[in-house]
């Protein structure tokens, strides 16, 4: 997974993150009480069980407890091939057995593909984060999104 994670992070444009990860980052990340992970590999028609992508929650730092914060990667050039939806799939119907009330995306405003990708999932539009700045010193703007449970 952090292989994966530090393709999309070198690749640039999709993620707020600019630093490479660890999986003993990811370890660390998965201990955050009430998180919830989901992971996609290659299915039966390619018996590789490559990684195709991963998506997790966890509570918001801002909103609280009953609101999840959710983050989505898939492999670069392995987009557009439903991995995505069936991530976010069994990540709503485990977030909703979980308790949250809704779920929180933060997508850069440059990145078309997360925009479309949260609303083809039926999230809406509520904000927007003008001017975050990111590890590496740069600014962008972030579209805040909400899918009500």
């Amino acid at each position: 997974m952090a292989e994966l994670l530090n393709e999309v992070i070198a690749q640039g444009g999709t993620t707020a993150m600019t630093a490479p990860v660890t999986g003993i980052d990811l370890r660390d990340w998965m201990r955050t009480p009430k998180s919830i992970w989901h992971v996609a590999e290659c299915g039966a028609e390619d018996e590789s069980g490559a990684l195709l992508g991963f998506q997790w929650v966890e509570p918001h730092p801002q909103h609280g407890e009953s609101v999840a914060q959710i983050a989505s990667f898939a492999r670069v050039g392995r987009t557009g091939i439903g991995t995505g939806s069936a991530l976010f799939e069994a990540t709503r119907a485990a977030c909703a057995r979980a308790g949250y009330f809704w779920i929180n995306a933060e997508i850069r405003a440059d990145n078309e593909g997360g925009l479309i990708y949260y609303q083809s999932r039926g999230f809406e539009t509520y904000g927007h984060i003008r001017g975050y700045r990111l590890g590496d010193g740069s600014t962008v703007d972030k579209v805040l999104k909400r899918y009500d449970l």
